[in-house]
């Protein structure tokens, strides 16, 4: 477990606001391979592209044991921090979470407020901050800080009205930073105005999703993000290059 701890806390370390750590997601061994590779820190694994890889839908469609699986095959693979996105938590209890995590060689984790296994309703900000702090308090038994990712939805859906939605999303990110989150995910594709307030206005790192063929790194940097990552859009590009190269071949 020290190593484990020492993996996550190196991780943690990476996430300096105004210098951000680009996490390429990844979903396999080979796409982690091409991206270590390629000299970068720290990966990250999408649960959408990671559910595609094995025949199953976004939304929890595969299960915790599939996508642990996955995970596994990851860190065996490369010698790098990994951290996962294991969607609203598949129904399962924080410490059978860390638990998973851990054992396939994780030290991070995205958590959503989407509960996809209750018709994709909206967690409260109180109970996806009781979640976060289950989370923590789970890592900390464990005895290695796994970097927790709070992530909000609230854009995504766009959910109530729009006029206070950054409001509504600063105030319940506010709440999972105070149970134990050390980064804040308000997962979208925002404006600059909003990127800076949600960067200027929230309490700890700030991940923001980037699209891999169009590089901004230093933009977002300028805007005070922390973390980059791409979701389910790295797969998408290079599955656009596929069927490029394989049009051809008809």
């Amino acid at each position: 477990m020290t190593s484990l701890d020492a993996k996550a806390k190196t991780l943690l370390a990476l996430h300096q606001p105004g210098n951000p750590v680009v996490l390429p997601t990844v979903w396999d061994a080979w796409s982690a391979n091409i991206a270590a590779a390629a000299g970068f820190s720290g990966l990250t694994m999408g649960s959408h592209p990671v559910a595609d890889s094995v025949g199953r839908s976004d939304g929890e469609g595969m299960s915790y044991a599939e996508l642990l699986a996955r995970v596994a095959q990851v860190t065996a693979s490369v010698d790098l921090p990994v951290s996962v996105d294991i969607e609203s938590g598949y129904g399962l209890e924080p410490a059978r979470l860390i638990e998973g995590l851990l054992t396939a060689g994780a030290v991070g984790l995205n958590i959503e407020d989407t509960v996809h296994s209750e018709g994709k309703r909206l967690r409260t900000p109180e109970e996806h901050a009781e979640l976060v702090r289950g989370l923590r308090a789970a890592a900390d038994a464990a005895g290695a800080h796994v970097v927790v990712n709070a992530r909000t939805d609230l854009f995504l859906r766009a959910d109530g009205d729009e006029a206070d939605r950054v409001d509504r999303a600063i105030a319940r990110l506010g709440l999972a930073a105070e149970a134990g989150a050390d980064v804040l995910y308000p997962v979208g594709r925002h404006t600059d105005e909003v990127l800076r307030r949600l960067t200027g206005e929230l309490p700890l790192p700030v991940n923001a999703i980037g699209l891999p063929d169009t590089p901004a790194k230093e933009h977002f940097a300028a805007l005070g993000v922390a973390r980059i990552s791409f979701g389910p859009f790295l797969q998408a590009a290079l599955g656009a290059e596929a069927n490029t190269l394989l049009a051809g071949w008809k």
